[in-house]
Protein backbone atom coordinates (compact mmCIF):
# COMPACT_ATOMS: atom_id res chain seq x y z
CA UNK A 1 0.00 0.00 0.00
CA UNK A 2 0.96 3.35 -0.78
CA UNK A 3 1.21 6.32 1.71
CA UNK A 4 -1.65 8.60 1.21
CA UNK A 5 -0.03 11.64 3.18
CA UNK A 6 2.91 11.97 0.51
CA UNK A 7 0.28 11.37 -2.32
CA UNK A 8 -1.99 13.68 -1.58
CA UNK A 9 1.21 16.46 -1.40
CA UNK A 10 3.16 15.28 -4.16
CA UNK A 11 5.89 14.13 -2.69
CA UNK A 12 6.41 11.62 -4.91
CA UNK A 13 10.79 10.82 -3.82
CA UNK A 14 8.82 9.97 -0.15
CA UNK A 15 6.98 7.00 -2.47
CA UNK A 16 8.42 3.26 -3.86
CA UNK A 17 6.31 3.33 -6.66
CA UNK A 18 8.46 1.00 -8.41
CA UNK A 19 8.12 -1.28 -5.61
CA UNK A 20 4.56 -0.71 -5.61
CA UNK A 21 3.90 -1.82 -9.44
CA UNK A 22 6.17 -4.53 -8.57
CA UNK A 23 4.57 -6.41 -5.78
CA UNK A 24 0.83 -4.88 -7.56
CA UNK A 25 1.55 -5.86 -10.93
CA UNK A 26 -0.97 -7.23 -13.50
CA UNK A 27 0.57 -10.82 -13.64
CA UNK A 28 0.26 -10.74 -9.85
CA UNK A 29 -2.85 -8.78 -9.32
CA UNK A 30 -5.36 -10.07 -12.52
CA UNK A 31 -5.97 -13.27 -11.56
CA UNK A 32 -7.32 -12.16 -8.50
CA UNK A 33 -9.40 -9.73 -9.59
CA UNK A 34 -11.01 -11.82 -12.61
CA UNK A 35 -11.64 -14.59 -9.16
CA UNK A 36 -13.24 -11.46 -7.20
CA UNK A 37 -15.29 -10.58 -10.31
CA UNK A 38 -16.67 -14.37 -10.68
CA UNK A 39 -17.47 -14.69 -7.50
CA UNK A 40 -19.51 -10.92 -7.28
CA UNK A 41 -20.96 -12.42 -10.55
CA UNK A 42 -22.40 -15.51 -8.81
CA UNK A 43 -23.69 -13.24 -6.26
CA UNK A 44 -25.60 -10.48 -7.79
CA UNK A 45 -27.30 -10.55 -11.25
CA UNK A 46 -25.79 -7.08 -12.19
CA UNK A 47 -22.03 -6.15 -11.60
CA UNK A 48 -20.48 -2.71 -12.10
CA UNK A 49 -16.69 -1.34 -11.93
CA UNK A 50 -14.92 1.65 -11.29
CA UNK A 51 -11.04 2.14 -11.47
CA UNK A 52 -9.46 5.24 -10.67
CA UNK A 53 -5.93 5.71 -11.61
CA UNK A 54 -4.25 1.71 -11.41
CA UNK A 55 -7.46 0.75 -11.17
CA UNK A 56 -8.31 1.77 -14.83
CA UNK A 57 -6.55 -0.78 -16.58
CA UNK A 58 -7.99 -3.90 -14.34
CA UNK A 59 -11.71 -1.99 -15.16
CA UNK A 60 -10.72 -2.15 -18.73
CA UNK A 61 -9.58 -6.22 -18.74
CA UNK A 62 -12.75 -7.04 -16.58
CA UNK A 63 -15.00 -5.97 -19.53
CA UNK A 64 -12.77 -7.79 -21.65
CA UNK A 65 -14.38 -9.65 -25.04
CA UNK A 66 -12.78 -13.08 -23.74
CA UNK A 67 -14.59 -13.81 -20.89
CA UNK A 68 -17.44 -15.68 -21.80
CA UNK A 69 -20.01 -14.75 -19.85
CA UNK A 70 -18.75 -11.02 -18.92
CA UNK A 71 -17.39 -11.02 -15.88
CA UNK A 72 -19.15 -7.06 -15.43
CA UNK A 73 -22.26 -4.90 -16.75
CA UNK A 74 -20.24 -1.74 -17.88
CA UNK A 75 -17.19 0.20 -16.32
CA UNK A 76 -16.03 3.65 -15.37
CA UNK A 77 -12.45 4.73 -15.09
CA UNK A 78 -10.88 7.74 -14.13
CA UNK A 79 -7.35 9.03 -14.96
CA UNK A 80 -6.75 5.32 -15.79
CA UNK A 81 -3.06 4.19 -14.89
CA UNK A 82 -0.99 1.73 -17.32
CA UNK A 83 -3.87 1.14 -19.34
CA UNK A 84 -2.65 -0.10 -22.90
CA UNK A 85 -4.10 0.10 -26.36
CA UNK A 86 -4.76 -3.35 -26.12
CA UNK A 87 -6.98 -3.26 -23.16
CA UNK A 88 -8.70 -0.32 -24.71
CA UNK A 89 -9.05 -2.64 -28.63
CA UNK A 90 -10.42 -5.66 -26.26
CA UNK A 91 -13.40 -4.04 -24.28
CA UNK A 92 -17.04 -5.50 -24.93
CA UNK A 93 -19.20 -3.51 -22.04
CA UNK A 94 -20.71 0.00 -21.77
CA UNK A 95 -17.63 2.29 -20.79
CA UNK A 96 -17.37 5.30 -19.04
CA UNK A 97 -14.20 7.55 -19.25
CA UNK A 98 -13.90 10.59 -16.81
CA UNK A 99 -10.72 12.08 -18.27
CA UNK A 100 -8.82 15.27 -16.57
CA UNK A 101 -7.04 18.09 -19.26
CA UNK A 102 -3.95 17.56 -17.67
CA UNK A 103 -2.33 13.88 -17.00
CA UNK A 104 1.01 13.05 -17.81
CA UNK A 105 -0.26 9.23 -17.72
CA UNK A 106 -3.49 9.15 -19.87
CA UNK A 107 -1.78 11.03 -22.58
CA UNK A 108 -3.99 13.18 -25.21
CA UNK A 109 -2.56 10.20 -27.33
CA UNK A 110 -4.50 7.53 -25.30
CA UNK A 111 -7.44 9.34 -25.13
CA UNK A 112 -7.54 10.07 -28.89
CA UNK A 113 -7.34 6.19 -29.30
CA UNK A 114 -9.20 5.67 -26.52
CA UNK A 115 -12.10 7.92 -28.29
CA UNK A 116 -11.06 6.69 -31.76
CA UNK A 117 -11.68 2.69 -30.48
CA UNK A 118 -14.17 2.54 -28.52
CA UNK A 119 -16.63 4.70 -30.64
CA UNK A 120 -16.05 1.27 -32.93
CA UNK A 121 -16.47 -1.17 -31.14
CA UNK A 122 -20.42 -0.97 -30.48
CA UNK A 123 -20.59 -0.64 -26.92
CA UNK A 124 -22.34 2.53 -25.19
CA UNK A 125 -19.29 5.09 -24.39
CA UNK A 126 -19.53 8.39 -22.72
CA UNK A 127 -16.45 10.05 -22.68
CA UNK A 128 -16.17 13.44 -20.08
CA UNK A 129 -13.37 15.97 -20.20
CA UNK A 130 -12.76 18.00 -17.68
CA UNK A 131 -10.58 21.33 -18.13
CA UNK A 132 -8.22 22.39 -15.83
CA UNK A 133 -7.47 19.63 -13.67
CA UNK A 134 -4.80 16.80 -13.23
CA UNK A 135 -4.42 13.38 -12.80
CA UNK A 136 -6.02 12.09 -9.41
CA UNK A 137 -8.47 14.61 -9.34
CA UNK A 138 -10.81 12.02 -9.23
CA UNK A 139 -10.23 10.68 -5.71
CA UNK A 140 -7.96 13.45 -3.99
CA UNK A 141 -10.36 16.61 -4.21
CA UNK A 142 -8.55 18.67 -2.96
CA UNK A 143 -10.26 21.92 -2.30
CA UNK A 144 -7.07 24.12 -2.65
CA UNK A 145 -6.47 23.21 -6.37
CA UNK A 146 -8.59 25.05 -8.47
CA UNK A 147 -11.24 23.24 -9.79
CA UNK A 148 -10.44 19.71 -8.16
CA UNK A 149 -13.46 19.57 -5.70
CA UNK A 150 -16.12 20.08 -8.35
CA UNK A 151 -14.55 17.64 -10.66
CA UNK A 152 -14.30 15.22 -8.13
CA UNK A 153 -18.51 16.20 -7.43
CA UNK A 154 -18.95 15.59 -11.25
CA UNK A 155 -16.84 12.55 -11.59
CA UNK A 156 -18.88 10.62 -8.66
CA UNK A 157 -22.47 11.88 -10.07
CA UNK A 158 -21.35 11.09 -13.56
CA UNK A 159 -19.76 7.59 -12.09
CA UNK A 160 -23.57 7.01 -10.35
CA UNK A 161 -25.39 8.08 -12.88
CA UNK A 162 -23.86 5.56 -15.34
CA UNK A 163 -24.00 2.40 -12.89
CA UNK A 164 -27.89 3.47 -12.80
CA UNK A 165 -28.00 3.42 -16.54
CA UNK A 166 -26.35 -0.06 -16.72
CA UNK A 167 -26.94 -1.61 -13.60
CA UNK A 168 -30.60 -0.49 -12.32
CA UNK A 169 -32.38 -3.54 -13.37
Amino acid sequence: MLPVEPLLNERWAEIDLPGFLGRNSREIREPEIFDCARTLRQRHERVGVAGFCYGGWAAFRLGAKEHQPSLVDCITVGHPSLLTKKDIDEVAVPVQILAPEHDPVYTHELKAYTFQTVLGLGVPFDYQHYPGVEHACFTRGDSNKAGEREAMARGKNAAVSWFRQFLDG
